[in-house]
């Protein structure tokens, strides 16, 4: 069996959530879920065997609407095409995933941004670099 990057990846939370379908009835479908530094992957069944979906952190806009109840906390993940899906997890649990998954969509975006910046000073070294070496070159000719 083919071990994919985020069967690799740390564990952030793994347990069960409840999904929201999309279709008319809109039932509430039990997951099992693991987080992982790079998303969340999704499966139908508690030993993983289905094939899982995967919600990749970089698809992610925010974690939105958290409420709640006696029983539940109910919240929604809003995509970066502006979709939303809706999510439940026990109300006891004192770790709840809307706040976990909020953390990892924080720490994926820090990440992102450090290697955007590290990348664009490289590029301005590389630049600036050869271009103060033509001048040094051309200052020292006869």
């Amino acid at each position: 069996m083919k071990m994919s990057a985020s069967d690799m990846s740390p564990v952030l939370k793994e347990g069960e959530l409840e999904k929201r379908s999309d279709n008319l009835l809109q039932f509430w479908k039990r997951k099992t879920c693991v987080l992982t530094p790079d998303g969340l992957n999704m499966y139908a069944d508690a030993h993983k065997r289905s094939r899982g979906k995967e919600l990749k952190l970089q698809s992610i806009k925010k974690v939105d609407c958290v409420e709640r109840t006696g029983k539940f906390v109910y919240f929604t993940i809003v995509t970066t095409d502006d979709k939303e899906i809706d999510f439940r997890c026990p109300g006891e649990d004192n770790s709840c995933w809307n706040a976990v998954i909020t953390m990892a969509l924080i720490d994926y975006q820090n990440r992102m941004a450090i290697r955007d910046f590290k990348t664009r000073q490289d590029g301005e070294i590389d630049g600036a670099g050869s271009e103060c070496g033509f001048e040094r070159r051309a200052a020292r000719a006869p």
